[in-house]
């Protein structure tokens, strides 16, 4: 370990004179990582910060920086908060340069950047600006940090899954997706659908905002108390720093879907799904389906059972689990199922052993969450973790029209949770039991997963993508800090 005291921090690496537009100034590099000089009112670079990277041009050394606008050190162009300069200096001598070349080199791979990354561009998300948020805000960005990069534009649903299940992941030290939080979902299924699932889903996984909601990359840029940005996300994937996220397996018999986000069955579900046919709207289309269904409000039967966190067994009633859940297909579909398919097959904790508790509908809403944000401007489960190995579970149950309105508008803060018709509890596993519509049995309702359309019941939404399961008991457990993401810390 380094004991070093601040003093021999402060010294240098190297201690030299250089040319810096055509002027000869002393520079220094010091052990804790900063670049001092004295040129234009510029005396001091963070390099773990604020360096993006190293050219070396000859005789010259461009040092590709990065700042903050409220430091208001260097001229830059805007970028939502960030700017990129240059800072060129050239050594006095070839013995000099090759000094400086190999400590500088050496210092910024002491970090474990990425230098080898495969970026996924969904042109298809949100408002469709994918492909120019790549080309203005994170192909500069990369080129200046020197980083290698594949770039595959998304063509179709579940392409992203499909490239991942058989990549040569030896190939890349990281995967960004540029695109909202479906394109996420369809890598981290496609690395746990892989045989070699265990060792690539270390793979570390970036976001870059360009969806309609965003909930991850906001989670992770929020929690470092950094604005949710194109600029901001790149250089939190550039430095190279990580974080665990735990994984949800949601299984149905033999049928498995790994979810990073959350899980949602009536309002909240409604009004995801059934919102698409408004989706030249953008995010607007989520608020105008929202005051439709809080109009014509609905009410669901069925059951949810829960292993509840430490300090959360007071909720519900006690139970005992059921057993794992198991749906009637047709024959051609258990077929299909039937088939031993590689991959992560789900936590292997026994159920059995846990203690049980159970609430019964009707039910307005039932929401799952892994991260605090549910897109942008909501702030859906405000206690919850990446890699506590717990779920935050959002249960809304009768609730006057009026305060849900004022509920969901209290939903970009995270003081929803505060209603007094709401119940906020931590679970560690979980099954759902949908039902019908109370005004109407005949009708059912729909599941949601991390914004797919995991299941759907009986004269629902008509949509043309295919349901992942049965409308029908579903169980979920969760995997602690099972995948890895590029986080800013």
């Amino acid at each position: 370990m380094d004991q070093r005291s601040d003093s021999e921090n402060l010294s240098p690496f190297i201690s030299d004179r250089v040319l810096v537009n055509g002027k000869v100034v002393p520079l220094t590099f010091t052990r804790d990582g900063k670049l001092r000089w004295n040129h234009n009112d510029r005396w001091c670079l963070n390099v773990e910060k604020e360096a993006l990277g190293f050219t070396f041009e000859g005789s010259r050394i461009r040092v590709n920086v990065v700042v903050e606008k409220r430091d208001r050190i260097l001229c830059f162009a805007n970028m939502g908060g960030i700017g990129r300069q240059s800072f060129v200096f050239e050594p006095l001598s070839e013995e000099s340069l090759t000094l400086w070349s190999q400590k500088l080199r050496d210092y910024i791979d002491s970090f474990g950047r990425p230098k080898r990354l495969l970026i996924f561009v969904n042109p298809f998300g949100g408002k469709k600006c994918a492909t120019k948020i790549f080309v203005e805000d994170v192909r500069p960005c990369l080129e200046d940090a020197d980083i290698q990069f594949t770039v595959i534009e998304t063509k179709h649903q579940l392409h992203a899954k499909e490239v991942v299940k058989t990549l040569d992941l030896s190939k890349y030290d990281g995967i960004v997706c540029v695109s909202g939080d479906g394109i996420l979902v369809e890598v981290i299924n496609g690395l746990l659908e892989r045989e070699d699932w265990s060792d690539a889903i270390k793979m570390p996984i970036g976001m870059v905002p360009a969806g309609t909601g965003n909930g991850m990359v906001k989670s992770l840029l929020d929690s470092a108390g950094e604005i949710c940005s194109p600029s901001n996300a790149i250089l939190a994937v550039i430095r190279g720093h990580t974080r665990s996220l735990d994984v949800a397996t949601i299984s149905q018999g033999k049928t498995r879907f790994f979810s990073v986000l959350m899980l949602a069955w009536g309002l909240i579900a409604d009004i995801d799904i059934e919102s698409e046919k408004y989706r030249w709207m953008g995010s607007a289309r989520i608020d105008f389906y929202a005051l439709q269904r809080i109009t014509y409000l609905r009410h669901y039967n069925g059951r949810v059972s829960f292993v509840p966190a430490p300090g959360f067994e007071e909720y519900g009633e006690q139970t005992s689990y059921s057993g794992e859940p198991s749906c009637e297909t047709s024959t051609s579909q258990q077929e299909s199922l039937n088939i031993q398919q590689p991959g992560y097959l789900g936590s292997d904790v026994k159920l059995e052993n846990m203690h049980w508790r159970t609430i019964s509908g009707p039910f307005v809403s039932i929401w799952l969450h892994n991260v605090p944000w549910g897109s942008e401007d909501v702030l859906a489960a405000p206690n919850a973790m990446f890699s506590d190995g717990y779920l935050d579970l959002i249960i809304v149950k009768d609730i006057p029209k009026l305060s849900l309105l004022s509920l969901l508008s209290k939903m970009n803060d995270g003081s929803h949770v505060h209603c007094p018709h709401v119940m906020y509890l931590k679970v560690k596993a979980f099954v759902l039991e949908p039902g019908a519509r109370i005004d109407d049995p005949t009708k059912e309702g729909i599941i949601d997963s991390d914004g797919e359309l995991l299941a759907r019941g009986n004269v629902t939404y008509k949509g043309n993508v295919k349901c992942y399961m049965a409308y029908d008991k579903l169980q979920i457990t969760v995997d602690q800090g099972l995948a890895t993401l590029f986080a800013p810390v």
